[in-house]
């Protein structure tokens, strides 16, 4: 009989304790869970209860993303970035990933910056301006910003990966920097070659020049012969 009362309280006790949840509280359990289709409709009813909480539309904007929903998590980022105090660098970098995802790189580098200037050691935006600059060929500004990123997080479980993406993109440079250098020198050879064709040839045309002109003083001289012509 006792058995039976301790289960029935226990049953009770949780009981209430659900029913006293917050819905913020329960979106929020869901979330965790990795749940976003359960979080997403009490987290809806906490962002009616509480409209002054950014950490309701920042877990929201999240469950968005995880549902595919991008146009619902870049609105209701839009509208909690003013408002989200401390949590202004995050909700900006999660603005920069969505754009990120949907390809458009101008606004995912904007929103990117924007969660640096906002926390200039908030690693994740470093991280993911240093992958927008990638896409867009900015590969020099790249560097600066994984290797920012790897002094903000050393032991990154990405660093590896990182750091031969770094040394890739330095042979590259190199490599351009070396077929740069053998371009110039091919063609200036081929420059100096051209000049020397051309003196050469303009060599020869004012050496057929100056024979023009002694057999051209030659005529002159025969044209102004003062003697006297005699015929037979």
């Amino acid at each position: 009989m006792l058995k039976k009362y301790i289960i029935v309280c226990i049953f009770l006790f949780l009981a209430v304790f659900c029913f006293c949840q917050s819905n913020f509280t329960r979106g929020e359990a869901f979330l965790m869970q990795n749940q976003p289709a359960n979080a997403l409709d009490f987290l809806v009813r906490a962002m009616a209860e509480d409209s002054s909480n950014p950490v309701t539309y920042l877990y929201l904007g999240i469950v968005y993303e995880q549902l595919g929903r991008s146009d619902d998590a870049i609105a209701i980022y839009r509208r909690v970035l003013p408002i989200a105090g401390s949590h202004t660098a995050n909700v900006a970098n999660n603005l920069g990933n969505v754009y990120f995802q949907r390809g458009n790189t101008d606004m995912a580098e904007q929103y990117y910056s924007q969660a640096i200037g906002f926390n200039s050691v908030y690693a994740n935006a470093y991280l993911g301006r240093a992958n927008t600059r990638i896409k867009t060929g900015n590969l020099q500004n790249a560097i600066v910003d994984y290797e920012q990123y790897l002094t903000l997080v050393p032991n990154s479980s990405q660093r590896d990966i990182i750091e031969q993406l770094i040394n890739t993109i330095r042979n590259e440079f190199a490599s351009q920097e070396m077929r740069r250098v053998l371009a110039e020198e091919e063609e200036r050879r081929i420059a100096e070659e051209r000049q020397r064709l051309l003196d050469a040839v303009s060599a020869s045309l004012q050496s057929a020049a100056d024979s023009s002109q002694g057999i051209s003083f030659g005529a002159e001289s025969v044209e102004n012969y003062d003697g006297i012509f005699e015929l037979d």
